[in-house]
């Protein structure tokens, strides 16, 4: 089960509001939905949590570059919205242009699929890497620690964070209260 809310930064302190995950599709999606809850381009900060085995902070400022923080990317990396993040986060993302659409492994006229050598290129993803060619998923912390330091929230205190992530980060934020009216 996740929980998700949006903190959006104000010249009195905090607004929360609850983020509809069904609504986010892609990180275009969730990156969007903070831009639009945005004060005045002031920074939005997304808080996505997955029953204490993960949590992500997504930061906006403005139209500046999105910023990004996943506690356990492994374990991000095993539901839907973790692997939005894990996926940005290493690089990973696919873009789909014309050749994608083809297939140009030497197939494409009948021929049988070339059988691989290593028995073990189908078990990268048992062992936690993300796909041919790319990244391990590591097992701990991927991002930006680094991304609420000026908002209270130092980046080892960040790495530091398991259950209950969420409302720490708000305290230290001030804005407990806020996050617990839409919790």
């Amino acid at each position: 089960m996740y929980f998700a809310a949006l903190l959006a930064r104000t010249e009195d302190g905090w607004e929360a509001s609850d983020l509809e995950l069904d609504d986010v599709e892609s990180l275009s999606d969730l990156i969007d939905l903070a831009r639009s809850a945005a004060v005045d381009d002031d920074t939005v900060v997304a808080l996505i949590e997955q029953e204490d085995a993960w949590f992500g902070v997504v930061r906006v400022d403005g139209e500046e570059d999105p910023r990004y923080y996943v506690s356990n990317a492994s374990m991000a990396n095993r539901s839907s919205y973790g692997s939005m993040l894990t996926k940005e986060l290493l690089g990973d993302e696919e873009e789909v242009d014309d050749l994608d659409d083809l297939d140009l492994d030497g197939t494409e006229d009948g021929e049988d699929e070339p059988v691989s050598a290593f028995a073990d290129e189908d078990d990268d993803e048992d062992r936690g890497v993300a796909g041919a060619g790319s990244e391990p998923v590591p097992a701990g912390p991927l991002g930006d620690p680094r991304l609420l330091e000026d908002l209270g929230v130092g980046n080892k205190e960040l790495m530091s964070l398991e259950s209950d992530a969420l409302s720490e980060i708000a305290d230290s934020l001030g804005a407990t209260e806020v996050l617990e009216a839409v919790r």
